[in-house]
């Protein structure tokens, strides 16, 4: 817990560089005739200061500062000697002046020319007029203390371990860095303490971590935090390395010793889950921060959550009212126009580098500002021994909250203590004496807003707030501006988003300042002045697929292969729900009938079950007869796609010879033929009288077509109303379920999403490295996902045209269908691979030709799926309850 004695003691002895050493110690009072007590005590030397700390909870911890210091075994002079936790109370530190004298004798088992000699370098160090040259002696002191030890072998759970590498680190704490040596081997990773807190070695078995990230320290990349669950909030260890390769060295060999069991997780993935509603916001938002560097271990790069309410004065807080919300698009700092205006004015006559706001939204200052309660000693420590004014202290949730809208430099976001269960932060359950304002009131539990009967009904609320529907649409917005593309750049000068140089990666370089006092004043302004995160996005992020969104009625799709009207007649009673429970059960798709299709070698481009094309043949199958009772051919090249017409009468078909046939399934014959592109046609589509055809001559055209068919003058029924100009040869295309977005994969890899009202381009993205076999939007046209040469499955978002998701299939996929969170893919092994898309795995491989699957289709309820393979079969499915 932080408020334990073990956390103060933590906190006291940061950049130790001695162990414990137990002494008794003969301490002489201040009263004029002396006051000699023998106390067991346990001594700790420290970079500038000595502890003595006492076996029992009754006695002080005592501090006096090395430069106060005049002999050895003895100091005498008029030191300041700092009382902490007298009586066991947290309280401000009592400083005492006089004439001491304080003796103590090290047991038998110490090293005392170890300590001794210690001590005279530390004292020479504090006794340096720089502050720079201080640190400098103080951290070679150090290395030099951590270069004659090692990690002790002794340790090892068992005797068969194979260790890896052993280096120095520093293990991070909340505002502490505790030096020591970690040593990876086969079976654990090991931290052994220079000074044997708080534990003389800690372990973790490599088989219990479930995540590993390289973290930054000082905005420099030395860090590694390890977590040994899912969930948890803090980790299991934080260490800071001295140099990045070692780090690296050490992440390498864990993340290969994990990848059979360990799925990496990356902002796309998490947010794939999230946009589909499989995480919360809050639960969004920690991996986010976890992605961003920010650890609860680390002060200086806290997680950071952000304000969602701006009504705390109301009696009743209405989530349906968007008036009780704050505005997400815009940084705190902004919020307020008449404070902007003046920070624009001030803004507008700085030299560069120009900034909007002096101070941060997150930094141990604010940290601490809310966790006062829970970690008192954090905040004494911080503040050199005192509790901060009365009147500053965190108070009131509507004070601070205006305190943001309105004070001149304070611009803070929340943490996220504010939307979890534990609601001892705002309770003084420690019945803390935190001081008396200026009205007279004392300083006690947090004011909640009226809307709030106690602090678990306040969280409760904050929470639900934070997970409402308002929230959701707009999350996207302030996570632009916090892990996005607002966060540096013109984008965040443009979105009155600019924030002290400093506070960004990359800014500085600390290693390069030769004068070592401004080297650490840079480092002590960027620990404790606020850290922004690690940008994650660079476009804009895309939205919450809230529950509004579901009711989307969809079509038949605009790719279904030509079907019986006896099937397309139950269509229409189809719900949402059963195309989900459908997909729920897909592993349950089981083999129902194969068949023959060709006598020689063939690909297989289109199936359906009426029509198949076999080269240059149409086949028509009859599903009752189990047999083909049609061939037709229209040329000597092959065909690549067909489709039907909305009178259900015509079949067309695109061929490689660069045109297009009409059918009539009435009559038996060709009656027409559209010479529509100057090289192969490669896929068509269909929507609302018009034919959308791709070609490899780089254009996809748009053809305005009447739907009846009975006409022998087809050809003066077409009219070419665009042509969509491409930079390589078009592949495939597809439409959304509205007909309203079409969706172009081009040979170079691009995906381009066009809008069919007016044939602009809303999005462009390269997206594989390779020829792209398949795309296709998802059922609520929010995304688009594709699979191409490079044996990569992609997912757009065609709102921001962001890549979400990008998994490595291991084998080329040729064709798919898919629901928008899992996809039936077929390879190029012959088998087919149901994936989840929101952990990228396969959670089910099914055989099923002996050559490459390169068509697939799946009827609209989602219970029948015919494939074709390079093996000359066409297999047919259904899916078993």
């Amino acid at each position: 817990p932080f408020f334990s004695r073990m956390a103060l003691k933590s906190l006291l002895y940061k950049n130790c560089t001695s162990h414990f050493i137990s002494c008794f110690m003969v301490f002489h009072g201040t009263t004029p005739q002396p006051c000699i007590l023998f106390i067991d005590r346990s001594l700790k030397v420290c970079s500038r200061s000595v502890i003595f700390d006492p076996d029992g909870l009754t006695e002080p911890i005592i501090k006096v500062c090395l430069n106060h210091f005049n002999a050895w075994y003895v100091f005498k002079l008029r030191p300041t000697v700092i009382y902490i936790k007298e009586s066991n109370v947290i309280a401000p530190y009592r400083n005492e002046r006089g004439i001491m004298e304080i003796t103590f004798q090290l047991d038998v088992w110490s090293k005392t020319e170890d300590v001794v000699q210690t001590l005279l370098q530390l004292h020479r160090a504090s006794c340096l007029e720089k502050l720079g040259d201080q640190t400098a002696m103080v951290a070679a002191n150090l290395q030099s203390r951590l270069a004659r030890t090692s990690f002790d072998k002794n340790c090892f759970q068992n005797l068969a371990e194979n260790p890896h590498m052993e280096c120095a680190v520093e293990m991070v704490m909340p505002l502490v860095s505790n030096p020591g040596h970690v040593c990876v081997t086969n079976e654990n990773l090991y931290f052994q303490p220079l000074n044997g807190y708080p534990e003389h070695v800690i372990q973790i078995k490599l088989h219990r971590v479930r995540r590993i990230y390289k973290r930054r320290h000082g905005l420099r990349p030395l860090g590694l935090e390890v977590f040994c669950t899912e969930n948890d909030f803090c980790s299991d260890i934080y260490l800071k390395f001295y140099n990045p390769a070692d780090r690296d060295d050490i992440y390498y060999y864990i993340a290969t010793f994990l990848e059979n069991h360990m799925t990496e997780h990356t902002a796309e993935s998490y947010m794939l889950q999230w946009q589909r509603g499989h995480l919360s916001n809050y639960q969004y938002l920690l991996h986010l921060n976890n992605l961003a560097d920010r650890s609860c271990n680390d002060l200086s790069q806290y997680p950071v959550f952000p304000w969602v309410i701006a009504d705390y004065s109301s009696t009743q807080l209405d989530m349906t009212n968007a008036a009780i919300f704050r505005d997400l698009s815009k940084p705190v700092g902004a919020l307020n126009k008449e404070r902007l205006d003046r920070l624009l004015a001030r803004y507008k006559g700085m030299p560069e580098p120009r900034f909007l706001y002096g101070s941060h939204y997150s930094s141990p200052g604010y940290v601490l500002f809310y966790l006062v309660r829970v970690a008192p000693e954090h905040m004494l420590c911080l503040q050199n021994g005192r509790y901060d004014n009365a009147d500053r202290m965190f108070n009131s949730i509507r004070e601070t909250w205006k305190n943001c809208l309105e004070g001149a430099t304070d611009f803070k976001e929340l943490i996220p203590e504010f939307y979890g269960s534990d609601c001892s932060f705002l309770e003084n359950r420690l019945s803390l004496d935190l001081g008396k304002k200026q009205n007279g009131h004392l300083v006690g539990d947090v004011i909640l807003p009226p809307w709030a009967s106690d602090a678990s009904d306040f969280l409760q609320k904050h929470k639900a707030a934070l997970e409402s529907q308002y929230v959701s649409e707009h999350l996207h917005e302030w996570i632009d501006l916090v892990f996005g593309y607002k966060q540096k750049g013109s984008e965040a000068v443009a979105a009155h988003n600019v924030f002290h140089p400093l506070t960004y990666e990359g800014s500085i370089d600390c290693d390069s300042i030769e004068d070592p006092d401004e080297r650490i004043a840079m480092l002590t302004q960027i620990l404790e002045f606020g850290q922004t995160p690690t940008q994650l996005f660079t476009s804009p992020h895309p939205q919450r697929i809230t529950p509004r969104f579901h009711n989307i009625t969809r079509s038949p799709s605009i790719n279904s292969p030509v079907t019986s009207q006896t099937e397309d007649s139950s269509f229409e009673d189809l719900t949402e729900e059963s195309r989900k429970l459908a997909w729920a059960n897909m592993s349950n798709l089981t083999l129902i009938s194969s068949h023959k299709i060709h006598k020689e070698k063939c690909t297989l481009d289109y199936s359906s079950l009426y029509f198949l094309i076999l080269d240059s043949t149409l086949k028509m199958y009859s599903k009752e007869l189990k047999e083909f009772q049609r061939s037709m051919s229209f040329s000597n090249m092959a065909l690549s796609s067909c489709l039907m017409l909305a009178d259900g009468k015509t079949v067309v078909c695109s061929s490689w010879d660069n045109n297009v046939y009409f059918y009539s399934i009435p009559f038996g014959r060709r009656h027409d033929t559209l010479m529509g592109h100057d090289d192969a046609v490669s896929e068509m589509c269909w929507s609302d009288d018009r034919l959308y055809t791709a070609s490899w001559d780089s254009t996809v055209k748009v053809w305005q077509c009447a739907s009846d068919g009975s006409s022998s003058h087809k050809r003066t029924q077409f009219e070419l109303l665009a042509e969509l100009e491409h930079d390589s040869g078009v592949n495939t295309i597809g439409l959304n379920p509205a007909g309203t977005l079409l969706v172009s994969g081009c040979k170079d890899g691009t995906i381009t999403i066009w809008d069919t009202s007016s044939y602009e381009v809303l999005q462009q993205v390269p997206c594989h490295t390779g020829t792209i076999h398949h795309t296709a939007f998802s059922p609520d046209s929010r995304h688009v996902l594709s699979v191409g040469a490079d044996s990569c499955m992609k997912v757009i978002d065609v709102q921001t045209g962001m890549m979400i998701s990008n998994v490595n299939t291991e084998e080329e996929q040729r064709c798919f269908c898919w629901d928008g969170n899992s996809v039936l893919c077929g390879g190029q092994s012959g088998d087919l691979l149901l994936w989840d898309l929101l952990s990228s795995t396969v959670t089910k491989r099914i055989p099923a030709h002996s050559g490459a699957v390169t068509a697939m289709w799946m009827n609209d309820l989602c219970t029948t799926v015919i494939t074709g393979g390079e093996d000359k079969q066409m297999i047919l499915w259904k899916l078993l309850s």
